[in-house]
């Protein structure tokens, strides 16, 4: 009873203090610039990809569909966490008010989660092109593909409902310093007063359905695409069939590995620094590389380029 009441005087904290990638000022300088650089980079390449699908009738296909989401997406991905990040490098470590921290922290969970399930997508979308060609119109016909768009979409926002709210109602009452760029679960987690077996419980259960659930969905699509691939009697056509999933292949390798060192236990996880490497892969790398690795080495993409620059 006394702990409560100890607890329920306590000053709740008000704001955090980002400490951000590195507090040396001569590092933060050129962090800076290398960053900015890959932010307003990754905005062009996805708005670039965006315009293209939309823009030529050739792409619109249910590949091109699920690319032209997935750039969208990492443009708010990245948008989210890069403007404090910058922010950290340009002025040092940063006070961000309660809010805004839960603010960021729901539309980084929406979005993450929402990459999960897109990317779950895109594999089965290849496993249907490669084993089942003659359904392939049925099964990702228009209506398919939008309804799989919009459960991964929505998906998003409420398990980062769920989460974002079991966070926010626990008690901060100081330090309030996060060893990171951005708001995110585990460090919050270290810093909270309170138990936090039932917020840990929501993040391991969300973890499992979300990240092991896409993940196995995406492994069972390649595992059974490299059958068929194995049982096709031609090395062109197998050349062929692999070139066209190799990409999201090694995306998928990247995004996932890092995601689940990070998210798929439930523990708070003490070795922040590497935390914060593994954070730049996927919340900065993956979406600038993404485009290049999925869409500017495609010839159909590499086409409509060239006829878009032609026309302007």
């Amino acid at each position: 009873m006394e702990k409560s009441l100890e607890l329920a005087n306590m000053t709740r904290v008000q704001e955090f203090i980002l400490l951000g990638l590195s507090t040396r000022v001569g590092i933060r300088d050129a962090l800076f610039a290398v960053f900015l650089t890959l932010y307003l980079l990754t905005l062009l390449e996805n708005t670039v990809i965006i315009y293209l699908i939309y823009s030529h009738s050739e792409l619109r296909k249910p590949m091109y569909f699920f690319l032209g989401n997935l750039s969208c997406l990492e443009m708010c991905y990245v948008s989210v966490t890069m403007p404090s990040l910058l922010a950290g490098l340009w002025t040092g470590p940063c006070h961000v008010p309660f809010a805004f921290c839960m603010t960021q922290l729901f539309f980084f969970i929406s979005l993450i989660c929402t990459e999960c399930t897109l990317l779950a997508s895109m594999a089965y979308d290849r496993y249907v092109a490669i084993c089942r060609p003659l359904h392939y119109p049925l099964l990702m016909r228009p209506q398919v593909c939008l309804g799989l768009a919009v459960s991964s979409w929505l998906g998003g926002l409420l398990v980062s409902v769920a989460k974002t709210t079991c966070i926010a109602s626990l008690s901060y009452c100081g330090p309030n310093v996060l060893n990171h760029f951005f708001c995110d679960v585990s460090p919050l987690l270290n810093l909270s007063c309170t138990h936090v077996a039932l917020t840990e419980l929501v993040d391991f259960i969300s973890a499992i359905l979300i990240l092991w659930g896409s993940l196995l969905v995406a492994m069972a699509s390649y595992v059974a695409i490299g059958r068929a691939v194995l049982r096709m009697p031609s090395a062109a056509a197998r050349r062929k069939a692999f070139s066209t999933c190799a990409s999201h292949l090694v995306v998928v390798g990247i995004f996932y590995s890092a995601t689940i060192f990070i998210y798929a236990r439930p523990s708070r996880i003490e070795a922040m620094d590497l935390n914060k490497v593994l954070s730049v892969i996927y919340t900065v790398v993956t979406p600038m590389c993404n485009p290049i690795i999925y869409c500017l080495r495609n010839k159909e993409v590499q086409g409509a380029f060239r006829r878009t620059l032609h026309r302007s």
